[in-house]
Order: C-alpha cells, then sequence, then structure tokens
C-alpha cells in the first residue's frame, strides 16, 4: 500500500531535495525516509519551526526512481547536480556530492552545502548521509518554494496535524486521502515545476554545520 511520509523541512535551499531540471531528488538528508520509501509513495516537505509560518507545503514528491549514490554520482544524466560553489544559486545547491574512492570504498563528500567551511570533508554530515546508499528520485512532483501554501486546515483535521514531529510521520494511503486529493491537482496542473525560488535561496552559499545545527 503507498505510504506518506510528512516532515518539517528545516532549511529550504533547494539542495534537499533538490528540484531543478525537472526532477526532485532527496539525496541528502532525511535517511530513514530514503530507507523506507518505496517506488510510488508520497514524501511531502512542510514548514517548521525554522522556517515560519509553520505548516505551508514546500514541496510534494511522488518516488518515481531510486539509485545508489556510486551510480547517481557516474551517470551522466546527473553531472549537472554536482555541486559548484562558485557558480549560480541553483549550481551552489547541487546534492549530486558522494561517491566512493576506488580502492579503498571510502566515501568522499564533494564541497556543497554538507561540506565545512572551508570547503574540505565533513565527517558529521557524510556519516548521516551516506548512512543509508540510497537516493530517491521524481518526475512527478511540484516544488512550491516560497510561495508555499498553507496546508488546508481540514486537511490537518483529518491528519491529527497539529505539529510537526521531530522527524517524520507517515501515513497510509486512506489516512491521508484528504492530503492527496488537494495536492494530486496541483501535480497535475504544475507537473515538475519550480513555481518560485527556494525560501532561503538566498543562503545558498552557506554550508550546514551538524555540530551547530544550522547553516553558517
Amino acid at each position: 500500500m503507498t505510504s506518506v511520509y510528512i516532515y518539517a523541512v528545516s532549511y529550504d535551499l533547494g539542495f534537499a531535495p533538490n528540484p531543478f531540471g525537472g526532477l526532485c531528488t532527496l539525496a541528502c538528508c532525511k535517511p530513514k525516509i530514503r530507507e523506507q520509501a518505496k517506488l510510488g509513495d508520497w514524501i511531502i516537505g512542510l514548514t517548521g519551526v525554522k522556517i515560519r509560518p509553520a505548516m505551508r507545503c514546500v514541496f510534494a514528491m511522488i518516488v518515481t526512481r531510486d539509485t545508489s549514490f556510486d551510480d547517481y554520482w557516474e551517470n551522466p544524466d546527473f553531472a549537472a547536480r554536482r555541486p559548484v560553489r562558485n557558480g549560480t544559486p541553483k549550481k551552489q545547491v547541487g546534492d549530486n556530492i558522494y561517491h566512493r574512492e576506488m580502492t579503498t570504498s571510502r566515501w568522499l563528500q564533494e564541497d556543497s552545502v554538507h561540506s565545512q567551511v572551508d570547503g574540505t570533508q565533513c565527517p558529521l554530515n557524510t556519516g548521516h548521509d551516506t548512512r543509508i546508499n540510497r537516493v530517491l528520485l521524481s518526475d512527478r512532483f511540484v516544488y512550491f518554494g516560497a510561495s508555499a501554501p498553507p496546508l488546508p486546515q481540514p486537511v490537518r483535521d483529518a491528519l491529527q496535524y497539529a505539529r510537526n514531529p521531530r522527524d517524520y510521520r507517515r501515513f497510509d494511503a486512506i489516512q491521508a486521502k484528504p492530503l492527496i486529493d488537494w495536492l494530486a491537482p496541483q501535480i497535475a496542473a504544475n507537473p515538475n515545476r519550480v513555481l518560485a525560488d527556494p525560501i532561503d535561496f538566498a543562503s545558498s552559499a552557506k554550508r550546514f554545520s551538524s555540530t551547530r545545527q544550522r547553516l553558517i
């Protein structure tokens, strides 16, 4: 049965998820969702404590493919998703950042949002992201970004969704039908579109510090 995963987006940079180029990818953060989500499942990100006002829908994606980090890195179709830290904001938040050293199989991390301030590899972010060697991809999504609409109160009431959880919540398709009924027409009307820049796009040059739990 289809599952629906809902979580609070801490920072909306266009990095996790990355919605550009007609494809929405979740390659970093949320390892439990990346481990459990099956093809056909929904992943929905809402604003929360760090992005006010809360309970606005940043994006909704239906998982249509998955791949490993190494395949994501090596596939020429995804080369444009590698980060370029002196590039445009869109290039700065590229999420194709992990691959393994050929001789040792040690994880390498490209200079990215999850690197240290000087661009060197961040062991904590690397360990957190690569604990699940799986990237989720979607070509059935809508990304609202800064135009994120509020989750309608009847939908919240039906889900008994008073506040965002610490990690995520999972619903089955029957439980989440009011939410799917609200989002499915918006995906149909705006297939694979970025309707507005990410909320935190102005901070695309920053890095996420796993020790401080914030952008620096």
